[in-house]
C-alpha cells in the first residue's frame, strides 16, 4: 500500500486524512468517436515524470517548504523515450518501481505494442506528465486555465482522439 502522505509533516498528513473533499464538477463521460482500432491515443500521467538531463524535475523543494502548494507545470515526454531517460519527481508515492519501469505509470511502450498488433490505431508523438499533488486545498486554476488547455490543444493538433490518464 502506498502512503500518499509519507513525506509530509505528520500534522499536515493528519489534516488531509481527516478532511474528505468532493470534486467541484461532475466527471464528464465522453463516448469514443470511433473504434479503438482506428483511434490515436495520447497519454497523460500525474506521476511526476520528467526527462533526466533535459528537463527540470518538478519543484519538490518548494512543496516541502510550502506543503499546501503543488507544482502545476507539466513535462512533455516523447514517444521514443527510453527507460534510462526518465526521472520521477513526486513526494506522495513510492517511485522505486516507476524508476525501474516507467510503463507502469505511463505505458508508452505497452501502447506501442498495441499499435504494432493493430489493436489501436496510433500513438501520439508527445505525451504529458504532471505532478498530481496540487496542495491543500487543491489549487487547480492553473490546470483549468493554462496547462490543461495547452495540453488539450497539443493533443488536438496532433490528431489525438482519446487520452488515457494514468493517475499516480
Amino acid at each position: 500500500m502506498v502512503d500518499s502522505f509519507k513525506y509530509l509533516p505528520r500534522i499536515v498528513a493528519t489534516f488531509y486524512k481527516m478532511n474528505e473533499r468532493q470534486p467541484l464538477h461532475p466527471i464528464p463521460w465522453t463516448p469514443m468517436p470511433r473504434p479503438v482500432s482506428k483511434s490515436k491515443f495520447g497519454l497523460l500521467t500525474s506521476g511526476g515524470l520528467f526527462l533526466k538531463d533535459v528537463q527540470e524535475p518538478f519543484d519538490l523543494a518548494r512543496e516541502q517548504a510550502e506543503p499546501t502548494w503543488g507544482d502545476p507545470s507539466y513535462r512533455v515526454i516523447p514517444v521514443e523515450v527510453a527507460q534510462d531517460d526518465i526521472g520521477v519527481s513526486h513526494l506522495h508515492l513510492n517511485t522505486h518501481d516507476i524508476e525501474a519501469d516507467f510503463n507502469i505509470l505511463l505505458p508508452i511502450h505497452r501502447m506501442q505494442e498495441q499499435v504494432d498488433a493493430g489493436k489501436i490505431g496510433a500513438l501520439a508523438e508527445e505525451h504529458y506528465a504532471f505532478m498530481g499533488y496540487q496542495g491543500y486545498p487543491p489549487d487547480v486554476r492553473g490546470w483549468e486555465k493554462v496547462q490543461g488547455p495547452q495540453v488539450a490543444r497539443a493533443f488536438l493538433n496532433e490528431g489525438v482522439h482519446c487520452v488515457l490518464l494514468t493517475p499516480a
